[in-house]
């Protein structure tokens, strides 16, 4: 990979780990499907008309609209519903690696439907990278609260199952329709699934504006989403998908990172060894490996 792109997939990775506390932050103030359903149709719509300012294309062919209907309904509609009713009732390490299990599932999907090839020291870098995962999540797993809500668990696994076929789909997208615009549309689809979910559970839509909302919606909309979201899928039309996907693991040791500068979370040696093994998972996907004499 380019160093360009592996600097852009780095800060994906970050963009996707600031999500994980601003969510944490809005959801006193807001039901969960609500709250999801707000930042997907606010960066749905911030995306679309920058899109529409820049004279971008619109999709066309009933192929690339089912694909980026498929993709909204998955990464943003279950992708986002898991998160956002899972997150908040099950301890953060085990939400960790749950979520975390989207790229060994992506991987396969990829391997059967889009023909790509996983190669050993791919598959290597992946589980090496879940690995270091659950090592950094240890500390959590074992904890006082290791007993986590049953729902909220299938919450998460759906969500990560959702975002993995999503990724896929958005995959298969690369190339054939403007990045913008599919990434606009497929935020906006499933934002309107998210509404509809919200509304059939008899979730409230009362919300609390106060000033802390307000910035984490704020930051979930703009960074968090439009910015990770169409730097994804640009990327995702510059290399193969199990590649990005393993840099995904850096995702939790950003976390922990801004746990320790602004939650003073201490980072302890257990983090630290699974930070390790994650770095070396992503050097054995991100590099080439050396001609054969």
């Amino acid at each position: 990979m380019a160093i360009r792109d592996v600097l852009l997939m780095v800060l994906v990775t970050f963009l996707w780990a600031i999500c994980f506390p601003l969510i944490q932050v809005g959801l006193g103030a807001a039901a969960p499907l609500v709250f999801a359903a707000m930042r997907a149709a606010l960066s749905g719509g911030l995306v679309l008309v920058l899109a529409v300012g820049l004279g971008r294309a619109w999709p066309s062919g009933f192929a690339n609209l089912g694909l980026i209907g498929a993709a909204g309904l998955a990464f943003t509609g279950l992708g986002f519903g898991g998160m956002f009713l899972g997150g908040g009732n099950i301890p953060p390490g085990l939400a960790t690696v749950v979520a975390n299990t989207q790229p060994l599932i992506a991987a396969v999907l990829a391997a059967i439907f889009l023909s790509e090839r996983l190669t050993v020291r791919i598959g290597i870098g992946l589980l090496l990278g879940f690995v270091g995962v659950v090592v950094m999540s240890a500390p959590s797993l074992l904890g006082p609260n290791h007993v986590a809500d049953i729902q909220a668990f299938l919450w998460i696994i759906l969500g990560a199952v959702g975002t993995a076929v999503g990724i896929v789909l958005l995959k298969a997208l690369a190339g054939r329709a403007d990045v913008l615009m599919v990434t606009g549309l497929q935020l906006l689809i499933g934002a309107v699934a998210l509404a509809v979910g919200a509304q059939a559970v008899g979730e409230s839509w009362g919300i609390a504006w106060t000033p802390r909302f307000v910035a984490s919606l704020v930051g979930l909309v703009v960074f968090g989403t439009a910015l990770m979201t169409g730097l994804w899928y640009y990327l995702l039309a510059r290399a193969p998908l199990n590649r990005l996907n393993t840099f995904t693991f850096l995702t939790p040791v950003f976390g922990l990172l801004l746990g320790g500068l602004f939650f003073d979370e201490r980072l302890g040696w257990i983090q630290a060894i699974g930070i390790g093994v994650t770095i070396l998972a992503i050097q054995l996907v991100a590099t080439k490996p050396p001609p054969a004499r």
